[in-house]
């Protein structure tokens, strides 16, 4: 299927699509786009058949886009914490609310610790956990434990703010009828056809050596989950996207502008910028420039 630039937006057209975007996402997300998004949105089709996104993270892009989809919305993320909190506030929020509320009357530093070290079975009961976790962690940052999968950042020394009623209807309504899982991008992608659309925003990789290449330029936080996002899994996807845009699927990809990323994707169009980046990991060593090079990869049949 080829796709004809009168099918996107232009620039300006899409900058003012998102600034009048009706709901942020109601996650802070480590790498989060909704910054980027005047600069992703001028890539994304005016007309999506399906949907998807695998790296869902605080779904910036399809809450900002989803009145664009005319078919299935599918979301999905390997950590299933995350997922948990998105289907809770889908199909339960009335039971999820006063959770959430319990958490804003109780909020202290000492509390944060003792509801870290909890580990709850029931699916909403996770999903207030994980709300009142990513709302005052150090930098809204959730990581995990690669041995025990347990979350380890410690209290952000910032109050929960909670959830209003109104809020969690508003999101719930958005999210009706959109299928949410905790998936692998690699499950997901095979459904992808002509005519739909895919966003993907990977974990961006640490630093480490390539033959041939030069080493990364910074660190890069990457344990969002048990299980780390490499090399591999970025050849991998890169490999699938080559399948994708063959079956014509558009696709766009966010990623740190690295000479590995332009070398994996040297056969599309790669648009190369700088953003202001505040957040990486915990240690100072870790903590990654002001100034970040970016890259936005548009894939499929253009």
């Amino acid at each position: 299927m080829s796709i004809n630039s009168s099918d996107f937006l232009t620039t300006d057209a899409a900058t003012e699509e998102v600034s009048n975007a009706v709901k942020k996402p109601f996650i802070r997300w480590a790498g989060g786009k909704s910054r980027l998004l005047p600069k992703i949105f001028p890539h994304v089709p005016a007309e999506i058949q399906n949907y998807y996104e695998p790296f869902l993270g605080g779904g910036a892009v399809f809450l900002a886009c989803r009145h664009r989809i005319s078919g299935q919305a599918n979301l999905a993320d390997l950590n299933d914490h995350l997922i948990s909190a998105w289907l809770a506030i889908r199909d339960q929020p009335n039971k999820l609310r006063p959770l959430l509320d319990r958490f804003f009357e109780n909020d202290s530093k000492d509390f944060y610790y003792k509801v870290r070290a909890e580990n709850p079975k029931d699916a909403v009961e996770k999903a207030a956990r994980f709300l009142y976790l990513n709302g005052v962690s150090w930098n809204h940052l959730w990581r995990e434990n690669s041995k025990t999968g347990a979350m380890n950042v410690p209290w952000g020394d910032r109050k929960f703010k909670g959830f209003s009623a109104s809020d969690l209807s508003e999101i719930s309504a958005i999210l009706k009828g959109v299928t949410i899982t905790n998936s692998d991008f690699r499950d997901v992608l095979t459904s992808a056809q002509a005519g739909d659309f895919v966003y993907l925003d990977p974990p961006y990789l640490p630093i480490f050596s390539w033959p041939g290449l030069e080493k990364e330029p910074t660190a890069k936080f990457n344990k969002y989950t048990a299980k780390t996002f490499e090399l591999p899994d970025l050849v991998e996807l890169a490999e699938l996207c080559t399948a994708m845009s063959h079956r014509g699927v558009n696709w766009v990809m966010s990623n740190r502008d690295t000479p590995i990323v332009r070398k994996l994707f040297a056969r599309y169009k790669i648009i190369r910028f700088t953003t202001h980046r505040a957040l990486a990991a915990q240690s100072r060593r870790e903590v990654e420039a002001h100034k970040s090079p970016e890259a936005i990869i548009v894939g499929g049949e253009q």
